[in-house]
């Protein structure tokens, strides 16, 4: 089983392809082409077209979270698209917005309604539980708070019912690929922990190998006590990819480059890859 990565967003690109916060990862393994997310405007569809990949044939969209930087590009990927089914979970059209505190909001949640992306082609699968899209590809579903250094970011907001709540996060999913080599796990922002989000991987697998992890660990603030922690679990699993992207954090990112060179790589817009 051979799986083909391609980042088509990014915060940083290589030669050719443009940069923009936010991300959008296409994974191709056994004939399905499944997108992970789609950016903040439109990066993604503009680099597949740098990069000669046809988004036409996209079997499914998978939504890691509400925020904008990974929903914002949706429309102009469903022009290329048409129809398609879009997994995510249901606080996805949530009001999410970010900062210091209360009185400093500003929103980032997903730029357009239900009602006019479907009426763009997407069907909504939306559910609190892993989605299995094939026997070996699925959602995490909603990811427990397990460790104890692990947090979501307090610059974080939901709105609901007129008043502003800290944001759990919920809707933090990741994608998982159960290979023979080990699980593969394409990450978004992972905002309730890289970690939590690696172990939940495992459990709903039964499978303890992780060979890869890509994608957004937010690590940008993370505390030395969390990085340390965080590095000592990494470790233990055993990974033997690791390519992190968009809120990593420079800091995080060299930390994470010392402590794993043989395996770490920066995954930037533009990058193409195989494994295993």
């Amino acid at each position: 089983m051979n799986i083909d990565i391609t980042t088509l967003s990014e915060n940083t690109a290589n030669y050719g392809c443009i940069g923009e916060w936010g991300l959008s990862i296409l994974v191709e393994t056994e004939g399905m082409r499944v997108l992970m997310d789609t950016g903040l405007s439109f990066s993604a569809t503009h680099n597949a077209r740098v990069l000669g990949v046809d988004l036409s044939g996209i079997d499914r969209i998978v939504l890691s979270h509400g925020h904008a930087d990974h929903t914002g590009g949706l429309a102009e990927v469903l022009a290329e698209t048409g129809e398609v089914e879009i997994v995510a979970h249901p606080d996805i059209f949530a009001e999410k917005c970010a900062g210091r505190n209360q009185d400093t909001l500003r929103d980032i949640s997903i730029p357009f309604s239900r009602e006019e992306l479907e009426g763009l082609g997407a069907r909504f699968n939306l559910s609190r539980e892993p989605v299995h899209i094939t026997d070996r590809i699925m959602t995490t579903g909603e990811v427990p708070m397990v460790t104890d250094y692990e947090e979501i970011d307090s610059n974080l907001w939901v709105r609901e019912g007129g008043e502003v709540k800290p944001d759990p996060l919920a809707d933090d999913l990741s994608l998982v690929i159960d290979t023979d080599f080990g699980l593969v796990v394409i990450l978004g922002c992972a905002h309730r922990g890289i970690v939590n989000i690696l172990r939940h991987a495992r459990n709903i697998t039964g499978k303890e190998n992780v060979y890869a992890v890509i994608g957004g660990t937010h690590l940008i603030s993370a505390s030395e006590e969390r990085l340390a922690r965080t590095v000592a679990d990494l470790r233990e699993m055993g990974i033997q990819k690791l390519g992190v992207s968009h809120c990593t954090g420079f800091f995080a990112a060299a930390r994470l480059a010392q402590e794993f060179s043989d395996i770490f790589f920066l995954n930037n817009a533009g990058i193409r890859f195989s494994l295993p």
